[in-house]
């Protein structure tokens, strides 16, 4: 294999890591996305269990 084919090789690889790098930064950054929005949904999930909650022990003659 001669330093021309080996350099074109070289090239070729170093393409095909910079393309792969590109694309899990794409995914990554995708999942950091539906991270955040399952954290809101999880957050109005939880306010919405307490508000129940305090609603339940008022009925329940419990503290208002």
């Amino acid at each position: 294999m001669t330093i021309d084919e080996r350099l074109e090789r070289l090239t070729e690889r170093h393409e095909a890591l910079t393309q792969t790098v590109e694309l899990m930064n794409h995914q990554i950054a995708q999942m950091l996305a539906a991270i955040n929005t399952n954290s809101e949904h999880i957050n109005a999930l939880v306010r919405i269990a307490e508000i129940h909650e305090r609603r339940l022990t008022t009925l329940e003659g419990g503290e208002q």
